[in-house]
């Protein structure tokens, strides 16, 4: 009977951050046209489109990366 193969934990590392970062990537946008009353010192930056877009790109390189290796 053949050994079951399992996924490296980077894929995963990878999902889970493709998913965070475009739930914050998502709500910078949503807060790019909806601005909220109380501004922050670096509101005008928009940090949460820039590490939603970081998250997103670095978790679909592992993703990509890992998605077809069995450990």
């Amino acid at each position: 009977m053949p050994e079951p193969k399992m996924k490296p934990i980077w894929f995963f590392v990878g999902m889970i951050l493709l998913v965070i970062g475009g739930i914050i990537f998502l709500n910078g946008i949503y807060l790019l046209f909806h601005p909220p009353v109380i501004k922050t010192v670096l509101a005008d930056m928009h940090p949460d489109i820039w590490w939603g877009a970081i998250m997103i790109i670095f978790g679909g390189v592992l993703f990509l990366k890992t998605r077809n290796q069995l450990v």
